[in-house]
């Protein structure tokens, strides 16, 4: 079973150290039936409904990672209750010694019962375990201070199972908080410093672009002014669309619209599309965008035209981004070896545990769609 949050833990601890208080009582059983009763069948058939009822409520909480209340309620009827009546009518314990570890195995059905069940299932099974075994006790003429002291263990059982499950969820629920809290103070951060980087990058694009046409000492239709204006109007256009998605992933966002912002610097117009990117890790983001970056250098390089496209989304809880140009493509079986594309796109995923996969057909462009995980 994996331990996930707070709650988790302590269900799984609980599992375990009920598990152990039931393990130590059934090694009293087997010492009472190897000392005493080994050879009474009853005794041992008695011995192994117990391991198989404990086998049966345990293993399942373990599969499932909390006990099941039918389970629990099978133990109580049978390790509880119908285990000293059968130790009694054909095991031969027809005396206080002689039936106790059955007592005290059936006993301990009442802290999963305690821990498990709502509060009036609860108090009904352990007060049927309790009548249960005041009956055995009675029968077999043991003392009343026997009888009483079993009964306050049974009942104590129950209340301290309990006990310690409240205080364990109750912990368990404010770990899961404070996690919460930690990892929405953390998100903030981490959207603050995407903005940082937004306005850093208005400030040395966009801004300075304006105040400078606004001065006057550029002339504003000049080909080399116009074509920057036009790669900055489009990173206005990313940032506004990527805003309600992207910013919540500041590491994949960020990186992917540096790789296309140096594309765009070096001449290539690249038309971005981020969909809900997930969250990868930031040396992931830094490999993909590294990746991107080659794609879109290839294209400037090899392509033969001055446009590429680029989306990023998430797809079954992947990182996928896609490169394509309409180009003049080539043959993949031909270049396969390059080192641009071995080295740069291929390895680079691979590294990261991601893939990489190339699809190009001579005069029909080229498509590189890059996946994380693979």
């Amino acid at each position: 079973m994996k331990l996930g949050s707070g709650l988790q833990r302590a269900q799984a601890f609980l599992i375990v150290a009920t598990a152990l208080y039931r393990a130590s009582h059934l090694m009293v059983g087997l010492v009472a039936v190897v000392q005493h009763h080994r050879h009474r069948p009853v005794s041992w058939a008695v011995l192994a409904a117990a391991v198989a009822c404990s086998v049966l409520v345990y293993g399942t909480a373990r599969a499932r990672g909390w006990f099941n209340g039918r389970t629990v309620w099978a133990d109580v009827l049978v390790t509880g209750c119908a285990l000293p009546f059968a130790a009694y009518l054909w095991g031969g314990a027809h005396e206080a010694p002689a039936i106790a570890w059955v007592m005290v195995l059936g006993g301990s059905s009442s802290a999963p019962a305690a821990v498990v069940l709502d509060r009036a299932q609860a108090v009904l099974a352990v007060a049927l375990v309790a009548v249960t075994h005041a009956l055995g006790y009675s029968l077999v003429g043991a003392a009343m201070a026997v009888t009483a002291g079993h009964l306050n263990s049974v009942v104590s059982s129950a209340v301290l199972g309990w006990v310690f499950w409240w205080y364990l969820r109750r912990q368990g629920t404010l770990l899961d908080t404070a996690n919460e809290k930690a990892k929405e103070a953390e998100a903030q951060r981490a959207r603050y410093a995407e903005r940082i980087v937004h306005h850093r990058a208005l400030h040395d694009t966009v801004l300075a672009t304006l105040t400078a046409i606004a001065g006057g000492g550029v002339d504003a239709n000049s080909e080399q002014v116009r074509s920057r204006c036009a790669r900055e109007a489009a990173y206005l256009r990313r940032l506004i669309q990527q805003s309600a998605d992207a910013d919540a992933y500041p590491e994949a966002g960020a990186a992917l619209e540096e790789a296309v912002r140096a594309a765009e610097c070096l001449g290539l117009s690249v038309s971005a599309q981020y969909g809900e990117v997930p969250s990868v890790p930031p040396e992931v983001a830094a490999e993909v965008a590294a990746a991107v970056t080659e794609a879109l250098n290839n294209v400037l390089r090899h392509a033969g035209t001055g446009r590429a496209y680029l989306t990023a989304t998430g797809r079954d809880g992947r990182l996928v981004v896609t490169v394509v140009d309409r180009g003049k493509g080539f043959d993949p079986e031909l270049v396969a070896g390059g080192l641009g594309l071995r080295s740069s796109v291929h390895e680079r995923m691979r590294g990261i545990g991601g893939a990489a996969e190339v699809e190009s057909v001579p005069g029909e462009g080229a498509r590189v769609e890059l996946s994380w995980p693979a």
